[in-house]
C-alpha cells in the first residue's frame, strides 16, 4: 500500500509522502547530522524534524567502522519513534545479532574469528561498560524490517530479489526459530537473507582469491541484479561498476540464477555496495539507486530526495559537506 498523507490546502487530495533516503552511516554521526541539516531537518526536542513533514528512510548499516556508533543509533531510533523516519536492517545489524546469539552448541550463530572480531571492534568499543544498553540495542535491531515495500517505492539494504522477498514476508529476527534458521547455510531462510541483505554473488574467475577494501580475502564477486541479459562479462556484472577488468563472459546458467529487477517495477533504493566516493551521484538505472558512496570511511554520506517520481534523477541527490 502506498504511504500517503492528506494535504490541507488542496481540497483534501491525497499526495505521496515525500522521503529523503539515506545510505550506510557506519558510525559517522557528524556526517549524518550535517546531511540532515543540509536536507532541511531541524533539531526538535532531541529529534530532527522537517518543517514540511518530509520523512527519512534509513537504509541500514548504522554500526561498525565509524567513531560514533552509539550516537548514530540514538539519532536513528529517536527519529523513527517520533514518526519522522523509517529504518530497515543492514547486514551489519544482522551480523551483530548473530554474533551475540548462542548457537546452542557452545558457539555463536556468527563465529568469533579474528576477522569477525575485527569487524565489530568499533561498535563494541562504543558500548564498553554499557552492556545492558547494548543488549537493548540488539533487541531493537532484531525488530528492524528486512525491507520496505511502500507501493510507489521500495527499500532494501542490498538486493530486491522478488522470490527471496516473498519468502521473507512477515519474518523477524525476534523470532528465534527464524533467526537460527537464517544462520544455517543449508536453509532457504539463509539463502533469502544472504541475497536481500548482502546481495547476489558469483565465483571469482578461476576461483582466484582477492582482497576486498577491508583486506578480507574473498573468492566470490558481488554482482548487480538488474538488466541481466545474455552476453554480459564479469566487468559488466561486478559491483561496484567498473571495479574489475575481466572480459570473460558469464555462463548463461549462472546469469539465469541471478535476480533481475525489471525496468517497469517501482524505484528501489539501497546501500551496501561501497561505490567509490568520487563515483557519479546518479541512478544506476532509471529505477535503481544505490546510496552508499563509502560514507562509512572517507566518502560522503548521500541522500536522495524522493517526491513520488518513478524515473529517478541525478538532480535529486544530496551530498553531505563532510568527508
Amino acid at each position: 500500500m502506498v504511504d500517503v498523507h492528506i494535504s490541507g490546502d488542496d481540497g483534501g487530495a491525497m499526495k505521496t509522502q515525500p522521503y529523503d533516503l539515506i545510505g550506510d552511516i557506519h558510525g559517522q554521526h557528524d556526517k549524518l547530522t550535517s546531511l540532515l541539516t543540509k536536507l532541511g531537518y531541524m533539531p526538535h526536542n532531541g529529534n530532527f524534524r522537517h518543517p514540511e513533514e518530509r520523512k527519512v528512510i534509513f537504509l541500514g548499516d548504522y554500526i561498525d567502522r565509524g567513531p560514533k556508533v552509539r550516537e548514530v543509533l540514538h539519532t536513528v531510533r529517536v527519529m523513527v519513534e517520533a514518526g519522522d523516519a523509517l529504518a530497515i536492517m543492514g547486514n551489519h545489524e544482522y551480523n551483530a545479532v548473530c554474533y551475540h546469539t548462542p548457537d546452542g552448541k557452545g558457539g555463536w550463530l556468527r563465529e568469533h574469528s579474528e576477522e569477525k572480531n575485527r569487524q565489530v571492534t568499533a561498535t563494541l568499543r562504543a558500548f564498553e561498560g554499557r552492556g545492558t544498553e547494548w543488549t537493548d540495542w540488539l533487541e531493537w535491531m532484531k525488530r528492524l524490517p528486512i525491507f520496505l515495500d511502500l507501493g510507489a517505492l521500495r527499500c532494501v539494504h542490498a538486493c530486491w530479489d522478488g522470490r527471496r522477498i516473498e519468502h521473507l514476508m512477515g519474518s523477524s529476527l525476534a523470532d528465534q526459530a527464524f533467526l537460527h534458521a537464517s544462520a544455517n547455510k543449508m536453509t532457504p531462510e539463509h539463502r533469502a537473507i544472504e541475497n536481500v541483505l548482502k546481495g547476489p554473488e558469483i565465483p571469482a574467475t578461476d576461483g582466484n582469491l582477492f582482497r576486498d577494501k577491508e583486506g578480507t580475502y574473498r573468492d566470490t564477486l558481488r554482482t548487480r541484479w538488474w538488466d541481466i541479459r545474455e552476453g554480459l562479462t564479469i566487468s559488466d556484472l561486478v559491483m561496484p561498476p567498473g571495479s574489475m577488468a575481466d572480459s570473460m563472459k558469464v555462463d548463461p546458467l549462472m546469469l539465469n540464477r541471478l535476480p533481475n529487477y525489471g525496468p517497469e517495477e517501482p524505484p528501489v533504493f539501497f546501500g551496501h555496495y561501497w561505490l567509490p566516493a568520487d563515483a557519479p551521484k546518479a541512478p544506476l538505472a532509471p529505477n535503481i539507486a544505490c546510496l552508499d558512496f563509502s560514507g562509512g570511511l572517507d566518502g560522503p554520506l548521500v541522500a536522495y530526495r524522493w517526491d513520488g517520481e518513478q524515473t529517478l534523477s541525478a538532480g535529486k541527490y544530496v551530498i553531505t559537506d563532510l568527508n
